[in-house]
């Protein structure tokens, strides 16, 4: 379950090759995305296949794991924003068929009941990717969260808000809600890839590795996953033990 690459460029070389693959074998496959530095060096690598080989994606759909409470499509630091300037923009992604949670929305609890069953409707997510906090978050799944939750509002930890302030230009202006897809929304997608890069990551991966299947290691949930990766760079994956450091396919 756990491979180690080189380093983020591999990483992003080996998960945009998965993801071509599940588009040429299924056209109108159903896409899990996540945000984050950790995606940029994937969706940029993606990009750039995509448009070599001429793959049409116009028929994919997409599910965003989250986005901040507060923010609107346009605003630079939201999801929206994000995954337009990383990926939508750069591609013939069909508008309609991208979905991320409504930050400005007037009902939480109606937004975050109809996100869940458009996941449903569609059949489900075919391959989802994850990045992971520092305190074994995935989406906005704090810990603690159960591993049955369906799409929620969630108030952000300080360690989460820290650590993403980093895009903002101060602490004050990081939104402390988001919309977050449920941990058993993810668990039902026929592949998980969670991706793990730097030494910012190392601990919680070292922790994740031995950890048993727990609520308050929210990540640890995917070791119950029959069709799950995670992937890390040699950065990441310091503290693992040198024998369990496999190689893709191997």
């Amino acid at each position: 379950m756990f491979y180690v690459l080189p380093n983020p460029q591999a990483i992003a070389e080996y998960v945009s090759d998965l993801l071509i693959a599940q588009i040429q074998k299924k056209n109108n496959a159903v896409l899990g995305l996540a945000t984050g530095s950790t995606m940029e060096p994937v969706y940029e690598k993606l990009s750039k296949q995509v448009t070599h080989k001429n793959i049409d994606v116009s028929g994919l759909t997409t599910f965003n794991l989250d986005e901040y409470i507060g923010l609107g499509a346009e605003h630079p630091q939201s999801y929206r924003y994000f995954m337009q300037q990383h990926l939508f923009n750069r591609l013939a992604f069909a508008r309609h068929r991208t979905f991320l949670p409504d930050g400005l929305c007037n009902d939480l609890t109606e937004q975050c009941e109809q996100y869940s069953n458009q996941i449903r409707q569609s059949g489900y997510i075919d391959l989802q990717l994850l990045g992971i906090g520092n305190n074994g978050h995935i989406g906005f799944n704090e810990p603690g969260t159960p591993f049955n939750s369906r799409t929620h509002v969630v108030t952000l930890s300080e360690q989460t808000r820290l650590d993403n302030s980093r895009f903002f230009d101060s602490m004050n202006e990081v939104p402390d809600k988001a919309i977050t897809l449920g941990l058993q929304d993810i668990m039902e997608s026929r592949q998980i890839i969670l991706i793990a890069t730097g030494v910012k990551k190392a601990e919680i991966m070292a922790e994740l590795y031995e950890s048993p299947v727990n609520e308050q290691l929210p990540a640890s949930v995917i070791k119950s996953h029959p069709n799950a990766m995670i992937l890390l760079d040699e950065q990441a994956a310091m503290y693992l033990p040198d024998n369990m450091r496999k190689a893709v396919g191997a």
